[in-house]
């Protein structure tokens, strides 16, 4: 008897189904979705590293914001070892014959025993103190976020490898989208979640929301590796065998110009971007004179022009463009965001100033998902697996954004001292000088990051007549509209 081909209604299902389209036979879409947990415990700490802790320690525990932006800043140190951890990921040797998974494991070990510490740790940073030292707060909490840091920067970079050594090149871009919408779902159902757990603060309320974070955080991350990666047994003599050292990874993976020149502008791009982070909300509450609930919804108007930019990209891939391309039109859509947002100041335009801070989320989240898929599609060489690649994203990714918020905040001061002394003039004698100036900044930053793109775009433009080997597309469907 011949096979029966599928009744059409019968894949009606499946087409509708946000991402059906990036399951294979090797990554079904059940294991795909559970993979994916990662992601969102990994935007839940993010959140509450940037986010609610950040409040908390200056509003409710009456911390120095000095001391504030110190322990914000402690995990973006870490940051830089990403590249070792991805390589170390790529060369483990186990007897069972796992690679990403230990590293998942206790990158989640890490994070949970970061964020389980934290609430006591700042409790004493407050003052709330009766024996030690007098430092043992800031000791305490450095150690904390630190740990917090690690965990976060060890799971995100060995879940990323696992989920690319998973995907075929063909469903690849699609799994880059899921994951990235599984990291926006997770910071913004944790920033509601966590601020309505926490709306009648006290110190044992944040020991239960904090402490309930990380193991609910540890859970995910469990469920997430649970018999994902595909084991090989190895034997005490492979197990032996001189590994490669990581300097010579490094060498082998800098000497391809391609990637060396992508991680230069995931660097430049995520700075270019991410100054605005403490700024926007202070500049439609100082100049443009909103209410603290209408400058709460620039975070609504940025996620939701994040997934215009990934609806975008969905499109674009379909019609197989390449990556890199897909860079230059973020930070096109960048250039005509801040613009917007400078001008917002002299019109009293509120419109104009929430559609500014919208397309800095289009073009901040169709460049972050378009490096990522040009970090997952560089070729894998025999030193350096795509868990260093990947590690190398993460590391200029978060090590610009750390550096961007240090920086935009310290200029904004800067430049609006010198401008309410009169230093610079009458006319600039206002508060919207210092935002100004950072904006400024960052378009610069982006025309410097356009033409240290070019080189790769004109490669991509020489190499699109030839058969496509693994942009598969994104299609409308993926996405939860």
């Amino acid at each position: 008897m011949t096979a029966q081909k599928p009744h059409a209604w019968t894949q009606l299902t499946r087409k509708m189904l946000p991402f059906a389209d990036a399951a294979s036979a090797n990554l079904p879409l059940a294991q795909l979705l559970r993979l994916s947990l990662f992601q969102i415990s990994v935007g839940m700490a993010s959140v509450m590293l940037l986010g609610t802790l950040n409040r908390v320690m200056i509003v409710e525990l009456s911390v120095p914001a000095m001391i504030v932006a110190i322990m914000i800043a402690l995990p973006v140190l870490i940051a830089p070892f990403r590249a070792l951890l991805g390589f170390r990921s790529d060369t483990h040797r186990s007897a069972i014959g796992w690679k990403r998974v230990p590293y998942i494991w206790f990158g989640s070990l890490w994070q949970m025993g970061g964020l389980a510490v934290m609430p006591f740790a700042l409790i004493v940073l407050s003052g709330d103190q009766t024996l030690g030292p007098a430092w043992a707060g800031e000791i305490l909490a450095a150690l904390a976020f630190l740990m917090t840091g690690l965990g976060l920067h060890m799971t995100q970079t060995a879940g990323l490898a696992l989920a690319s050594d998973r995907a075929t090149d063909e469903n690849r871009p699609r799994v880059v989208a899921l994951l990235y919408v599984m990291f926006l779902l997770g910071m913004g159902l944790s920033s509601l979640i966590l601020g309505w757990l926490l709306r009648d603060f006290s110190n044992l309320l944040l020991v239960r929301v904090v402490q309930g974070a990380a193991i609910t955080g540890l859970i995910l991350n469990l469920i997430a590796l649970w018999k994902q990666e595909h084991v090989r047994p190895m034997t005490k003599t492979e197990r032996n065998e001189p590994k490669p050292t990581f300097a010579k990874a490094w060498s082998d993976f800098m000497a391809n110009g391609t990637a060396a020149r992508l991680i230069v502008v995931v660097f430049l791009g995520t700075l270019a971007f991410n100054m605005q982070d403490v700024l926007l909300e202070p500049y439609g509450g100082e100049v443009l004179g909103l209410s603290v609930g209408k400058t709460t919804l620039l975070t609504a108007a940025w996620s939701a022009g994040a997934l215009i930019g990934l609806a975008y990209a969905a499109r674009r891939l379909s019609a197989k463009t390449d990556p890199h391309r897909l860079m230059s039109h973020g930070l096109l859509v960048g250039l005509l965001a801040f613009p917007a947002v400078i001008i917002s100041a002299p019109l009293g335009s509120t419109i104009l100033f929430f559609s500014g801070a919208h397309m800095i989320g289009v073009g901040a989240g169709l460049f972050a998902v378009a490096t990522l898929i040009a970090a997952m599609n560089l070729p894998v060489l025999e030193n350096a697996g795509r868990g260093m690649a990947l590690g190398a994203w993460g590391a200029a990714q978060a090590t610009a954004a750390g550096c961007a918020i240090a920086f935009g905040g310290s200029v904004r001061d800067w430049v609006n001292t010198l401008a309410m002394r009169g230093d610079l003039g009458e006319a600039l004698a206002t508060p919207a000088t210092g935002y100004a100036f950072v904006y400024h900044i960052e378009i610069a930053v982006l025309l410097v990051t356009l033409a240290v793109l070019g080189p790769l775009v004109r490669l991509a433009r020489r190499t699109s007549s030839k058969p496509d080997q693994g942009s598969g597309g994104i299609k409308l469907a993926d996405f939860p509209m």
